[in-house]
């Protein structure tokens, strides 16, 4: 098993972050997306995203197999030291730590950009990855009851918290 190595999104990455998550909408609630992104869409999405609000992806032997984010929370101007990420990885990469890795560098992004909070929406009660956040320093702050309907269930979403400290 080769070395999982992270690095910072490319525009030639969007292929591999959009097959990543596109499975992602048509098969779980790790997104309530209900339609899945276009190649014109994913490079969009890519080109939006510099600065503090950068994407990672990992690679294994040059091959993309998961991706984070940084988004901003809310656009009114007291929110601007909150962000909200995600993290996705391939299903067949999954126990590898991957997630992991891509978690704990995106929170030294925010870090180092200046953040001081981070949000953690996680859709249909996803065990994996509140365990994940929580390994991270994540609290649960609360649960959003019944807020989007997938697979024709209403879904929850679990909210959780990392304050970081300064740089």
């Amino acid at each position: 098993m080769s070395p999982i190595r992270t690095r910072l999104a490319q525009p030639g990455d969007a292929e591999a972050i959009r097959r990543i998550y596109n499975v992602e909408v048509l098969a779980s609630t790790a997104t309530f997306d209900l339609v899945e992104r276009s190649a014109e869409d994913q490079a969009a999405w890519l080109a939006a995203r510099s600065g503090a609000f950068s994407v990672l992806v990992a690679e294994d032997n040059g091959v993309v197999v998961g991706f984070a984010s940084l988004s901003p929370y809310r656009e009114r101007a007291a929110y601007r030291t909150t962000v909200e990420n995600s993290v996705y990885v391939d299903g067949e990469h999954r126990g590898r730590g991957i997630a992991d890795a891509l978690l704990g560098e995106l929170l030294s992004v925010a870090r180092s950009s200046g953040f001081h909070s981070v949000i953690a929406r996680i859709g249909g009660g996803n065990e994996a990855s509140i365990a994940l956040h929580a390994k991270h320093g994540f609290e649960m702050v609360g649960t959003e009851r019944e807020i989007g309907r997938k697979f024709g269930r209403w879904q929850d979403v679990a909210v959780m918290q990392a304050i970081l400290d300064s740089p």
